[in-house]
């Protein structure tokens, strides 16, 4: 392969770039077009594309020499929060002067999203650099998306000199592509009912699965205390000889608030003794303070391994999180008068937390432009959703989305109101004609609603 591809970019923290190479037959967009009918995706498609052993990754990572051997990585799992935590590390090593790379799925927008360093996402020329060189391959062992794109991902940062390397794991852990790096620390933030198809169908079966990620002699941090999984990460832990940390056992979060200009305030403590005053993050939902416990427990082991991270570092990174790594719908507020917020909960722990917030944000009534995937305990989902809201049912245009008419007839049953719409775009007109100025607008329940409106 031609590593050299590798090394351009657009010099932006966004994902704009040009679209074509001369070396190459097919330009970026038909480069994509490729790798999305050859390969299963499962963010579109579902179980057809989820593959059950690492056989792929570990053949892909031979033929690429083993390329996440040159760079320190963390890695992270869990069920909610993982990208939160993901992006909030990245921003704070970049501050802290390391070259990072940064590694998440799915993307919003542009697939090149997925990876980043130091911010900037992934050229279009090296995408098609990278399918170009991997193209037999490709033919011969039919890996999945994601399969590829974590050795795109692993490759790029090698080939740029990445110090320090971010990882959010796909779905799972154990059997997850990114599984074969031996990380500085690992991560596990929370455990919830989730693809629970494949992971299993109670805490303690998930918590097996993302046990998984945990390696001998490497610390893992634990963001929540939870009583089913605690034994499985106890074990586990022992067994691997693992230092553990439950991240809520060692730091606190307290007065917390979001200020006028959209940060979340709050106060750290470690241990009780108070380590941050006034910190600010960029990422205004107040469920990031579990988020942020976790990650000043990941950057404490970090630090007790030598890697330098200052305190101003720290205060930076998370205060900008958002510029510095390009992370979206997270409490993303995209409008005011009325108050209209994109966030891509999707289960039941996730949407628990940001119907919270919205029960607590100063408005009058509360409007939910709401669609799903179709793999999901949608009735369960529906039981936690507020009677009181209006409703605009949709679906995404992939085809692993909930029909939009079967979701509004569960709803119905669950007591919920609202009309059905084709899409997510018209879902949202409907509810900016409909909101008062004093309303507000929730657009959730699938990370590809939010990002059709974004």
């Amino acid at each position: 392969m031609n590593r050299n591809l590798f090394l351009t970019g657009t010099g932006k923290k966004g994902c704009t770039g040009t679209n074509g190479n001369k070396s190459t037959n097919l330009n970026y967009d038909q480069t994509l077009a490729y790798l999305y009918s050859r390969l299963p995706v499962f963010e579109q498609i579902g179980a057809a594309a989820y593959k059950d052993n690492l056989d792929n990754t570990v053949l892909l990572d031979r033929r690429l020499d083993h390329p996440h051997k040159n760079f320190d990585s963390i890695h992270v799992a869990g069920t909610n929060g993982k990208g939160s935590v993901t992006h909030m590390l990245a921003a704070v090593l970049q501050e802290a002067g390391f070259r990072t790379g940064l590694f998440t799925s799915p993307h919003m927008k542009d697939f090149r999203e997925r990876i980043r360093v130091n911010g900037i996402c992934i050229s279009k020329e090296a995408v098609i650099g990278f399918t170009a060189g991997m193209k037999d391959l490709i033919e011969e062992i039919h890996p999945s998306f994601f399969e590829i794109a974590t050795a795109m991902a692993f490759d790029y940062f090698a080939a740029g000199k990445v110090e320090i390397a971010v990882i959010e794991t796909g779905m799972g852990g154990r059997l997850d592509s990114t599984n074969i790096i031996t990380p500085l620390v690992s991560v596990i933030t929370n455990i919830g009912l989730d693809h629970t198809r494949f992971l299993g169908n109670s805490i303690r079966q998930i918590a097996v699965e993302k046990a998984g990620i945990i390696k001998y002699g490497v610390p893992v941090v634990i963001g929540q205390t939870q009583a089913e999984t605690k034994e499985v990460f106890a074990q586990t832990a022992g067994e691997k000889n693992a230092p553990l940390i439950i991240a809520d056992q060692v730091f606190s979060a307290h007065d917390a608030r979001i200020t006028s200009g959209g940060h979340l305030l709050l106060d750290i403590s470690n241990k009780g003794k108070l380590q941050y005053k006034r910190l600010s993050c960029e990422l205004p939902g107040m469920y990031q303070q579990k988020n942020i416990v976790t990650v000043m427990a990941v950057l404490d082991e970090l630090k007790k391994q030598g890697v330098m991270i200052t305190r101003q570092a720290v205060r930076s990174g998370i205060s900008k999180v958002k510029k510095l790594t390009g992370l979206r719908g997270r409490w993303d507020v995209i409008g005011r008068h009325p108050l209209i917020v994109c966030d891509t909960a999707h289960n039941e722990d996730g949407l628990s937390v940001v119907i919270s917030q919205a029960a607590m944000t100063d408005r009058r009534q509360l409007h939910i432009v709401f669609g799903m995937v179709n793999d999901k305990d949608t009735e369960g989902i529906l039981k936690q959703l507020p009677a009181d809201a209006t409703y605009y049912f949709t679906q995404a245009g992939i085809p692993r989305a909930l029909d939009r008419y079967k979701l509004a007839s569960l709803a119905t049953d669950a007591g919920l109101k609202g009309q059905v719409y084709g899409t997510p775009g018209e879902a949202l007109k409907a509810a900016r004609n409909l909101a008062a100025p004093e309303d507000m607008i929730l657009v959730t329940g699938s990370t590809f609603i939010v990002a059709e409106i974004l």
